[in-house]
């Protein structure tokens, strides 16, 4: 599966989706009629990686990394309690390996505020997860609808 038909797929299924290219990336904001300056992002596609996000190695041939932000209760049903924060620059520790392909583990920078990560899912591993993709877009829903009052 190519990171174009993920963000094609998930813009189609949910509502109110706008990807945005920023911070080196494609951010999928919840953002109906653009009634926010950039709206509440949920989910993000990556090819390269940045000068504080290596731990992915995502300059590999044909290696993206799908992120999304997930609640408190489903990172801790997936792997346990939230890592503290890293300093700048840093990895969470986790034991995970962030480089690994097409396995769910937990985002080696943004963990410690609910994101996960798969690298390069394959079609049925991208629909393994698709549930905390929509998990994501409802929360962001809720997040939207509190900031517009």
């Amino acid at each position: 599966m190519t990171s174009d038909e993920m963000i094609h797929g998930i813009v189609s299924a949910l509502p109110g989706v706008i990807p945005k290219a920023s911070w080196g990336e494609i951010a999928l904001f919840y953002n109906p009629g653009g009634a926010l300056p950039n709206g509440v992002y949920f989910c993000t596609i990556k090819e390269h990686d940045g000068e504080h996000d290596k731990a992915s190695n995502l300059n590999r041939e044909g290696v993206f990394r799908l992120s999304v932000g997930v609640g408190s209760e489903t990172y801790s049903e997936l792997f346990g309690q939230r890592p503290i924060r890293p300093p700048k620059g840093g990895v969470v520790a986790t034991g995970h390996d962030f480089a690994v392909l097409n396995r769910l583990t937990p985002h080696p920078v943004y963990a410690w505020m609910g994101w996960v990560q798969i690298l390069s899912p394959s079609k049925a591993s991208f629909e393994t997860i698709y549930p905390l993709v929509e998990e994501a877009h409802r929360r962001a829903v809720t997040r939207f609808r509190k900031r517009i009052g």
